[in-house]
């Protein structure tokens, strides 16, 4: 079998926009030469890859299967022109970083702005979604590098993780809740109080309920949020004891403090992880360069 890259190309399109007619907008060619493509693939490959009807268009599951195999190709051979149009020359290039929104928010700023700085030609794209999320798309080839944190079960041997920032997980109260201010205290007296927490999809999380289990500590979240920042503001206002990162905190923030726990709780780690599959650009190389030295 000797499928033309080009229908592939066009497979991928319909695919990720589920619309024949956006594909051939992105392509540059008419919608009636995508049809045909599709077509002709589906002729090759003896099977349907698409669902249509007069309303929207579906992949069927063979089609969802060839997608897994096409979008990290597809995303390979993106990254090495890329490259290759780098060689030569640093006046331009793009690097595609992935990270949670309290990492972008609270982490990567100041290293944002300081590329940016050092190479203005660069343009740097951010895709935020959970850090599993992340690591995902580090598979599939859709990113250059994310930033997340440690220890995240999603990260597998076919990727490399440099360690840049060590940081604590720290319970956050307002003053509603101000009994608790200056006292070292048990975590199982936290079970008393109105827990707010991160949903159950983040690494945080994860992290939370295994520390939890290694403690022998029941605590039930009343309240589960996607944002560390609704965490924060919410733990202000007195609804509730927050579990956060501790370099998300203004250390000048008087609406809050920190509560002293007895037990002493392990450190985490942010690092940031590539894909040993996909060569690095050379901006790629120069961000990490002034993530590990910064």
């Amino acid at each position: 079998m000797n499928i033309n890259y080009e229908l592939y190309k066009v497979f991928y399109y319909v695919a990720k926009y589920l619309s024949f007619s956006k594909a051939a907008d992105e392509l540059f060619i008419s919608q009636s030469a995508v049809s045909q493509s599709i077509k002709s693939l589906e002729e090759e490959l003896n099977t349907s890859l698409f669902i249509r009807s007069t309303k929207r268009v579906k992949l069927s599951k063979e089609g969802e299967i060839l997608l897994k195999h096409i979008e990290p190709a597809l995303n390979l051979i993106k990254s090495g022109e890329r490259n290759i149009q780098e060689i030569n020359s640093f006046e331009k290039g793009q690097i595609h970083i992935g990270a949670n929104d309290t990492i972008s928010k609270d982490f990567l700023l100041p290293y944002l702005k300081k590329f940016h700085q050092l190479y203005p030609q660069i343009h740097i794209q951010i895709t935020n979604r959970t850090s599993s999320t992340c690591v995902e798309l580090l598979k599939q080839g859709a990113i250059d590098l994310i930033i997340t944190n440690l220890p995240n079960n999603k990260i597998t041997d076919f990727m490399e993780v440099n360690e840049i920032f060590i940081f604590k997980d720290i319970f956050i109260s307002g003053y509603d809740f101000k009994e608790l201010q200056g006292r070292e205290i048990e975590l199982k007296t936290l079970a008393d109080y109105p827990i707010l927490m991160l949903e159950r999809k983040t690494t945080t999380r994860k992290f939370f309920d295994e520390l939890m289990e290694k403690f022998k500590v029941e605590i039930t979240p009343e309240v589960e949020l996607g944002s560390i920042d609704l965490l924060i503001e919410m733990a202000k206002i007195g609804l509730g004891i927050s579990f956060v990162p501790n370099y998300c905190i203004n250390r000048d923030n008087s609406e809050i403090f920190k509560i002293d726990i007895k037990e002493k709780l392990p450190e985490r780690k942010l690092a940031v992880v590539t894909n040993k599959n996909i060569p690095f650009s050379i901006a790629s190389k120069k961000f990490i360069e002034l993530l590990i030295e910064i």
